[in-house]
């Protein structure tokens, strides 16, 4: 059993020469997954295949040989596109390890989002947005694509319920017997805090 095991662990996860794909690199005519298509025709040769992502997807610009002039952004809700395709000169993300600026150029990064901040900077104009949560990818090719769980632009939040809010969870949070609710009241803290943190810094 334990060299059938080992035997297993050594076999090589990629196999040589064999590339792993990116996002960025989507072939040219993403119509339809060739290898999928010829599979689901020998076992149901009666019903066409379905779509695959492929399908829906838009092939990605290559990484460029010098770094763009703008970013591409799309930051978008599961509810709403917020921004499409728009060519920024920054954005601002409240990453979990800390605010992060992306220029055009920016290394390939995947990140985790906190409550906070995310600033959209295009020539003079700054748009801000609060923000609950999330992940942004930031891709080699000068493309930044941000989901949120929850956004809404900072100067539509009312201060006087974020403080309402805030001394409400607080109370909650002191108040908890269960696990459930400290982790409830926490969250509602920590957004209230950061709406806090947004409105007067």
């Amino acid at each position: 059993m334990f060299r059938r095991v080992t035997s297993l662990l050594a076999r090589p996860i990629i196999s040589a020469g064999r590339a792993r794909s990116f996002s960025t690199d989507l072939p040219a005519n993403p119509t339809a997954d060739s290898a999928f298509v010829d599979a689901w025709k020998k076992v149901v040769p009666n019903t066409d295949p379905p779509k695959t992502p492929l399908a829906f997807m838009k092939p990605r610009p290559p990484t460029p040989s010098s770094i763009p002039s703008k970013l591409t952004v799309n930051f978008v809700l599961p509810y709403a596109s917020e921004l499409s395709a728009k060519e920024v000169d920054m954005v601002i993300i409240p990453a979990t390890t800390g605010h992060m600026g992306v220029l055009p150029g920016h290394v390939a990064t995947i990140a985790e989002l906190k409550p906070g901040v995310l600033s959209v900077h295009e020539g003079n104009d700054t748009t801000k947005y609060f923000i609950s949560s999330g992940f942004a990818f930031i891709h080699a090719n000068s493309y930044a694509d941000i989901i949120a769980v929850e956004a809404v632009p900072l100067d539509q939040i009312d201060a006087s319920l974020v403080q309402k809010g805030l001394a409400e969870f607080t109370q909650k949070l002191s108040s908890a017997s269960t696990d459930l609710e400290k982790a409830e009241a926490q969250i509602g803290v920590d957004v209230h805090s950061a709406l806090n943190s947004a409105l007067t810094g």
